[in-house]
């Protein structure tokens, strides 16, 4: 991130991204994650989660609570508060739900002027957005994201440290068909974890067990099928909902070697 950020000056590279790693050592898979990209390991049928999106919403306490020790991150324009729904002048004085940083559930309070501001993280799912700019809370860059028509910084609130998990390859014996999927949330929008293992099962057993390419197939699939196929009112999926519109890119990595196929 702070390479990312000298280079943004010496060679005129702004914007930003998620980043996704595996690393392979003495035995264990290191999954790191930052952003809202996805990995699991498929192991003889069963779904192994290997990571965890980090959006507005799931690490919405983090973010108010910056955001209430440091209220001048805010400028004059938003709270850190959450309402089910923005705060119209007519409400002042009348009792809503709110949470802060120290609640899961909600509470009543008496809207107040500063309640009016606009809310820090705004918004549902992959609409939830973080000061109505960015989707995504954690990842690499964006030194230069501010709020639309303002001076007011997003780069305080994302962080570029992800979160580390760990599987220990010698605690099972693995076949060929054991994977781990790594993919960016344009695969996860449209396709969910047990339709990736399906798929995944689908073209395996397609192919020889010592067949190389029989992984690079089962990415290149995963990522057609959640494109879809153009037709007169966009890209659709099999069932005619919308392909991803994002960025899709698949990894499948073999667990096991041919050697230990039965």
């Amino acid at each position: 991130d702070d390479q990312i950020e000298r280079e943004r000056a010496s060679q005129h590279l702004p914007g930003g991204c998620c980043a996704l790693a595996a690393i392979y050592l003495m035995g264990k898979f290191y999954v790191a994650n930052a952003g809202d990209s996805r990995a699991i390991i498929i192991r003889n049928g069963e779904i192994i989660p290997m990571s965890r999106e980090f959006t507005p919403e799931t690490e919405r306490q983090r973010l108010q609570f910056l955001a209430f020790l440091r209220p001048e991150l805010l400028g004059k324009e938003f709270t850190h508060l959450e309402f089910p729904r923005r705060i119209q002048p007519k409400e002042l004085g009348k009792k809503m739900l709110y949470r802060d940083q120290n609640m899961n559930g909600w509470a009543y309070k008496k809207i107040q002027e500063d309640d009016l501001k606009f809310p820090l993280i705004y918004g549902e799912g992959k609409k939830a957005r973080v000061m109505a700019t960015i989707g995504v809370t954690r990842g690499l860059g964006d030194h230069d994201l501010k709020v639309f028509s303002s001076n007011i910084h997003i780069k305080p609130f994302l962080s570029c440290f992800p979160e580390v998990r760990v599987y220990d390859l010698t605690q099972y014996e693995h076949c060929p068909d054991d994977v781990l999927v790594l993919g960016t949330d344009g695969l996860w929008d449209v396709t969910n974890d047990k339709e990736v293992a399906g798929v995944v099962m689908e073209v395996l057993t397609s192919y020889e067990p010592n067949d190389p390419c029989r992984y690079t197939m089962v990415a290149q699939e995963l990522v057609v099928r959640s494109r879809g196929v153009l037709k007169e009112r966009g890209w659709r999926l099999a069932n005619d909902k919308l392909g991803s519109g994002d960025d899709i890119s698949v990894f499948v990595i073999p667990l096991g070697g041919p050697g230990n196929y039965t």
